[in-house]
């Protein structure tokens, strides 16, 4: 019986359109690859906030429905040490 692994993910940083939402709440609306390709997400079906316990990941993670498929779209946020930087966005893809 052969086992199936899954190929490991590498981080990719992605532009994103976001807006905040009248209470604050960023909303991502399309994700535009390094090659300029964009990709409009249809909806924001869930969101799991970052970790808040000391050298956990800072990462949220956004479930978008994108052409009719569900991805996951995360948020890095920054640390303190870059007050002019809030964070970034990436997507996990796998390399061949």
């Amino acid at each position: 019986m052969a086992i199936h692994r899954e190929k490991p993910k590498e981080k990719v940083y992605v532009k994103v359109r976001s807006f905040f939402d009248r209470i604050g709440d960023m909303q991502p609306t399309a994700i535009i690859w390094e090659d300029g390709r964009e990709f409009k997400i249809d909806a924001v079906t869930d969101f799991y906030p970052a970790n808040g316990q000391i050298n956990a990941p800072k990462d949220d993670r956004y479930t978008v429905k994108i052409n009719g498929e569900y991805k996951y779209l995360y948020f890095e946020r920054t640390d303190s040490y870059f007050p002019s930087r809030y964070g970034r966005w990436y997507v996990k893809v796998a390399r061949p």
